[in-house]
């Protein structure tokens, strides 16, 4: 059985998970109002990683013999006057959620719980990860975003980008 604060946290995490979805889905619906659909794709690709994020704590609680509590989702809150502006938005808040993996680590580590501990592993190497890739696409968007052919070249380089799902075992 799993510490209380432990599976509160991973509770709380689901609907982090979820908002983190719905926060990219706007981004990616930003985007393709702009007629960016590469950038639309690119965000899109992002909210199904967070919403299997989502199911994957949903599960690990499950296995465990805990109670699943979905919370509401709220509603994204961000206005955008510019291009550059969701992707700075998507580093923040992933930089956020690294801090929330975090702690719901050290929570764990604190009671000693290791398995725990080991399926929050894969978070904390995908958090460095979705922290690279946005860093990377603000490196790219600042070296080619600002001229109309290199927007185009960046734009169909993201439509490239499939989904794919992860492949953790819990």
């Amino acid at each position: 059985m799993l510490d209380k604060k432990v599976a509160d946290l991973l509770n709380e995490q689901i609907n982090k998970e979820f908002y983190s979805a719905y926060l990219y889905l706007d981004f990616s619906i930003y985007y393709k109002n702009e007629g960016l659909d590469g950038f639309a794709n690119w965000f899109n690709v992002q909210a199904q990683e967070e919403r299997d994020h989502a199911i994957l704590f949903t599960q690990y609680l499950q296995n465990n013999s805990m109670k699943v509590t979905l919370a509401p989702i709220p509603k994204p809150d961000k206005e955008f006057s510019a291009f550059d502006q969701p992707l700075a938005a998507g580093l923040e808040h992933e930089r956020y959620v690294t801090g929330l993996i975090h702690n719901i680590y050290d929570a764990a580590y604190t009671v000693k719980d290791f398995r725990t501990m080991q399926f929050l592993d894969w978070f904390v190497k995908e958090q460095g990860e979705e922290e690279k890739n946005s860093e990377d696409l603000i490196r790219k968007f600042e070296l080619f975003g600002h001229d109309s052919k290199g927007l185009y070249m960046l734009d169909s380089e993201l439509a490239a980008r499939v989904y794919t799902a992860p492949s953790l075992v819990l």
